[in-house]
């Protein structure tokens, strides 16, 4: 399976991978709208990679196949000052 990955000009790290170029046919329309205009980043050969960067695999495939795409997100944001509070067991109360 080869499917075509798009990144979102609108929402930065976020990638919509369908599983043909240019078929959008199985995303919502609403996904689309939040997502903006897909650019082309590249075609994968995902039955031939064992990983990706940040997205699980099994995940993608799994997904392409039920639903027609997948969407990754970029992890969230960690407020370090409160990560450290939490690290050292600080309580202001």
């Amino acid at each position: 399976m080869i499917c075509a990955v798009y990144k979102s000009l609108r929402k930065a790290e976020s990638y919509l991978f369908v599983e043909k170029r240019n078929d959008f046919e199985r995303v919502p329309e609403a996904l689309l709208a939040m997502f903006g205009e897909p650019q082309l980043v590249m075609m994968l050969p995902i039955d031939k990679r064992d990983h990706l960067g940040f997205a699980d695999i099994n995940k993608v495939r799994a997904e392409l196949k039920e639903k027609g795409f997948y969407l990754q997100l970029p992890p969230p944001v960690v407020n370090l000052l409160e990560q450290h509070k939490k690290d050292i067991g600080y309580n202001p109360e």
